[in-house]
């Protein structure tokens, strides 16, 4: 990884390498190799996924009221035409989760000056590079100015124009994780010792006998044939010492590490321990999707919501990415809401009706109710176009 910022210095050599790669065990852990931790993967899909495909609303504020308006392009299709705005919408995401920063050059701009089509770029090949007043971003060895470049951060600290890399403090996790996978591969494909031990307890045996000896029998048991043996061969297989097996049990708390330092519960990517969960019901998985929302990807939405409405909309609209879409509710539970907002005179029967994808009653609806169930007629009248008013 590449990302480079300077403090004031009087020469552009001066540069602080920004480490988002380091080695741990045996292994090297970068954004890339990181991905190969189940948990990594799972955290980064996770917050990617649900972030990306929550309907993003565009309001105007009108007399302290906040009216729904048309989206403009860069938020319908940020990518262009060809480029679907839940996918730019995750790509992006993925390199705020991995990096802490995502950044995009701007290939078009609208007629008020703000960015109408914004082209992704991998931040594992840009390069931001502070000199004196020179201050700019190299992506793949092009220099671009800072006008030309869209870039989110998060995770930030004072003093710092770019945002922290969660894989970098994860390291020692990820690296331990990767470690024991590493060890695992060896073992299971015997170079990291041997297998099985065989043994001929009545003499001893020369370098050629031995290589004859396991020829045979390797071919003897290759196709899980019957080996036959005298009493004076032993046979024993090599178990996993104790000290290794317990290392391999770093694989599953490693992952609740990186859950840590993503921000994603555990039980999310059902990664937490045998014994900390209780059954899973439908309340608590509720209640699970709740905590999720509200204490991980709130602050997320949160920012990339201020990001989008200060730089990509011209004021006084904003951005908000509809959070109540996360929580789906059951039929039942969602039909009861939307009574009690009518029976609070938040929506009108036809909102509701509109949220369920019905049609506003009409004249004729509204008499046939009534001849069913003339005890129970729906408390108003139909307007001259049909749609029913309290």
């Amino acid at each position: 990884m590449s990302l480079l910022f300077k403090r004031d210095a009087a020469t552009s050599a001066d540069l602080i390498h920004a480490r988002y790669g380091t080695r741990q065990g045996s292994v090297n852990v970068n954004a890339e190799t990181a991905m190969a931790h189940s948990a990594v993967w799972a955290c980064l899909r996770l917050r990617a996924d649900l972030i990306s495909t929550l309907p993003v609303d565009v309001y105007r504020n009108v007399g302290g009221i906040n009216v729904q308006v048309k989206a403009p392009d860069i938020i319908t299709q940020p990518g262009g035409p060809d480029c679907l705005s839940t996918e730019w919408r995750y790509s992006s995401q993925l390199d705020l989760d991995r990096f802490g920063n995502s950044v995009g050059v701007i290939t078009m701009r609208a007629a008020d000056g703000k960015p109408s089509r914004i082209e992704l770029a991998p931040m594992a090949e840009a390069t931001y590079v502070r000199h004196g007043a020179d201050v700019f971003w190299r992506i793949n060895g092009q220099r671009f100015e800072r006008s030309q470049i869209w870039h989110e951060k998060q995770w930030t600290v004072p003093g710092l124009p770019i945002g922290l890399a969660p894989i970098t403090y994860a390291a020692m996790s990820i690296g331990q994780y990767l470690s024991a996978q590493q060890f695992a591969l060896d073992w299971f494909s015997n170079g990291s010792m041997p297998s099985a031990k065989l043994k001929n307890t009545a003499k001893k045996i020369d370098a050629a006998d031995a290589e004859l000896v396991k020829d045979r029998f390797k071919k003897a048991v290759a196709a899980r044939d019957i080996f036959v043996t005298g009493n004076d061969w032993e046979y024993d297989f090599l178990s996993v010492p104790a000290n290794e097996s317990q290392f391999l049990e770093a694989m599953h708390f490693g992952a609740e590490d990186v859950c840590r330092f993503f921000g994603v519960p555990s039980r999310a990517i059902d990664a937490a321990s045998p014994g900390s969960g209780g059954s899973l019901t439908y309340a608590n998985i509720t209640q699970d999707d709740l905590h999720l929302l509200v204490r991980n990807l709130n602050p997320a939405i949160v920012r990339r919501e201020e990001a989008w409405s200060n730089g990509l909309v011209a004021k006084p609209r904003m951005v908000k990415l509809n959070q109540d879409a996360l929580l789906r509710l059951d039929p039942q539970t969602r039909q009861q809401v939307l009574r009690d907002d009518v029976a609070a005179k938040l929506r009108t029967y036809s909102e509701a009706r509109a949220l369920m994808n019905l049609p506003p009653l009409s004249t004729n609806d509204l008499a046939e109710f009534q001849a069913v169930n003339p005890a129970k007629a729906l408390p108003m009248a139909p307007t001259p176009n049909g749609a029913p008013t309290p």
